[in-house]
């Protein structure tokens, strides 16, 4: 591989560029969590990245795309069009622009056939083109698929590298050799290591307001986020090590923590289920829900979690009000008088399971996820949530609003539910159970 680091007198600093190529990404066919990746790990590395471009399948518009990139990075990370077929155009255009022939490497082809073999299949004639390569560009290996991608130095002051847009093989030639590569050639200059504070109950607005004096932090950042109900805080700082960029993040995520209180519910990975399967495991308690809006997606969310056979027992979806009455225990009574969007039905619901079940705690959804079903008293998005423990039942109302899509509505009720809890397992753990 080329060896030559950006020179010294360069006066364009060392940053990188990421070019998505995919005519099915502008369709919104596929979601791009390529590029989400390539910026996380470029921040990892303390490789800064000020530009993100995504492009279809097509050459003069590729061209276009790397003058631009060209001009303003000394890195540019190319994902998609590596395939054997067609439209699969980024080796060919980056050959083009430069002006350099395509060279074929005997090495990948030997690859490519030793792969179909083991499937037990012969190489289509197709997969030469993936063995093609801009004279001087070496290979940068894909051991998990057909399509290898290149290293290149075109320029002085220029690397490129191309990933296909698999992101399984795009993550392991990322990690086996760009990564090596990048840090060999002395790019990685210090680190920015994030770490996500997680929230759920407070309003983006509202918990910004509450940190606001946080905000202006320069080494940490602290900058806020917000996406399907919940909210975020992510902790950035910029660092030799990982260690050292944590000494410094520590301290202020404390800070935050404290200021938050209970709408803080976790890091990272955590999910709210995770963090309630956490605290029932802590407590020896077991779960039981029933659902009737949601229709399973709350009993999802806790299997999700690996191990959660521990404590979540299972589950009933009474979608019709038979259900609701013949294996929970409702009473048709209440239901003619209150319907079953009400605080008496979901009180049942999630006694009836906690007792059928025989778990510690019994949770409960019954609403108008719409768009059809509301009225004027009982508009679309109006959710009941039952809690039943070891000291009795209660119900809490919510109104997740009229004109949030269902599966939106569906999301927040199963994710409240399970903020109710944990807020309750804590309360219990502190010894100070209120409601």
């Amino acid at each position: 591989m080329a060896s030559s680091a950006p020179s010294p007198g360069n006066d364009k600093p060392i940053n990188a560029e990421i070019i998505c190529v995919g005519t099915e990404l502008l369709l919104g066919d596929i979601v791009n969590t390529n590029a989400q990746f390539l910026a996380q790990e470029l921040a990892r590395l303390g490789i800064p990245h000020y530009f993100q471009t995504v492009v279809g399948d097509n050459i003069p518009r590729l061209h276009q795309a790397l003058a631009l990139a060209g001009d303003r990075a000394t890195i540019i990370l190319f994902t998609g069009g590596l395939g054997p077929t067609p439209d699969d155009l980024t080796t060919e255009a980056i050959a083009q622009f430069f002006d350099a022939p395509l060279l074929e490497h005997p090495e990948v082809i030997a690859d490519i056939t030793q792969k179909y073999s083991v499937r037990g299949r012969p190489m289509s004639p197709s997969n030469r083109k993936q063995a093609l390569l801009p004279i001087g560009a070496d290979v940068l290996p894909n051991p998990l698929g057909t399509a290898p991608g290149l290293i290149w130095e075109p320029r002085p002051n220029l690397i490129l590298m191309t990933f296909p847009g698999v992101p399984r093989e795009m993550h392991q030639m990322w990690q086996d050799t760009a990564v090596p590569y990048l840090r060999q050639r002395g790019f990685c200059q210090g680190m920015i290591y994030s770490h996500m504070l997680r929230f759920w109950g407070v309003a983006e607005s509202a918990l910004a307001e509450q940190v606001a004096p946080y905000l202006d932090l320069q080494n940490p950042t602290v900058a806020p986020y917000a996406g399907q109900g919940e909210v975020r805080l992510r902790v950035s700082a910029k660092a030799a090590s990982e260690a050292e960029a944590l000494t410094l993040i520590e301290p202020v995520a404390a800070e935050l923590r404290a200021i938050a209180d209970t709408d803080y519910f976790g890091a990272n990975d955590d999910t709210l289920a995770s963090v309630v399967g956490d605290l029932l495991n802590q407590h020896h308690h077991t779960l039981s829900v029933a659902e009737s809006c949601t229709g399973g997606g709350l009993g999802q969310m806790l299997t999700a979690i690996a191990g959660s056979s521990r404590y979540f027992w299972g589950g009933v979806i009474s979608y019709d009000n038979r259900v609701k009455v013949d294996l929970l225990g409702v009473s048709a009574a209440d239901l003619e008088t209150h319907g079953a969007v009400s605080a008496e039905v979901a009180q049942q619901m999630a006694a009836g399971v906690r007792s059928r079940l025989q778990t510690t705690w019994g949770l409960s959804i019954t609403g108008i996820a719409g768009p059809e079903g509301g009225t004027d008293l009982k508009p679309v998005g109006l959710v009941y949530i039952g809690l039943a423990g070891p000291r009795g039942v209660k119900s809490y109302r919510f109104q997740f609003g009229v004109h949030r899509q269902r599966d939106f509505i569906r999301h927040l009720s199963a994710c409240t539910a399970l903020d109710l809890l944990r807020r309750r397992l804590l309360a219990d753990q502190e010894g100070s159970a209120t409601d």
